[in-house]
């Protein structure tokens, strides 16, 4: 173990850090959820990722993703990994950088023990929802997420005993309810919440 996972060790004990290690997780989307819920889990342990995303950091991300000004320009999944190695230098994340198709979405996450939703468009959440509804991997996704106050509301619905929807259900995001950090962040927060509750109880 390097410092950092020593530290965590000293806080959950070496039991529960061994646990949450020998779960890989794969992330779709290095956006407002993605990258926020992939620092969270590296937080509490995780250190097995593959994050999949074809965009560019750009200035309109910074006020909520886990980017930061210099990193403008770069592929997000390139950022989020150099960002991640920053708090635990030892981690091992496939950065790939691609669209997930009806072609792709199976096999890109065939080796992975769960499956995080985190994209912003409707059509790219239902593709990985239908695809792992029934997959035998724990599957996080999210919706409603939008704009600011009542953050009370943004809960957890355990929809059957391996998916879990994060959000308030109502608040999707447009140009009325924007993405802003803080219930952008809680939701995420809550995606690793689920994932680090099911790696402890497995």
């Amino acid at each position: 173990m390097n410092d950092f996972e020593r530290s965590l060790a000293r806080y959950i004990g070496e039991d529960r850090l061994k646990k949450i290690q020998s779960i890989k997780v794969g992330i779709a989307g290095a956006g407002g959820l993605g990258s926020n819920c992939a620092f969270n889990l590296v937080r509490s342990g995780f250190n097995s990722l593959k994050i999949i995303d074809f965009d560019l950091v750009e200035f309109s991300n910074l006020d909520r993703q886990f980017y930061f000004l210099d990193q403008v320009g770069k592929p997000k999944v390139e950022a989020l990994k150099n960002n991640l190695l920053r708090i635990n230098p030892d981690l091992y994340v496939e950065d790939i950088r691609d669209r997930i198709t009806e072609d792709n979405v199976v096999d890109i996450f065939n080796d992975c023990d769960v499956v995080v939703e985190a994209f912003d468009q409707v059509q790219c959440k239902r593709l990985i929802v239908e695809k792992y509804y029934q997959s035998g991997k724990l599957l996080v996704s999210a919706s409603g997420l939008g704009g600011w106050g009542n953050s009370d509301a943004i809960c957890v619905r355990k929809v059957h005993s391996k998916f879990y929807l994060i959000g308030d259900y109502v608040s999707e995001v447009n140009e009325d309810v924007p993405p802003i950090s803080p219930r952008v962040n809680i939701a995420a927060a809550k995606q690793a919440d689920v994932i680090l509750e099911w790696a402890l109880m497995r």
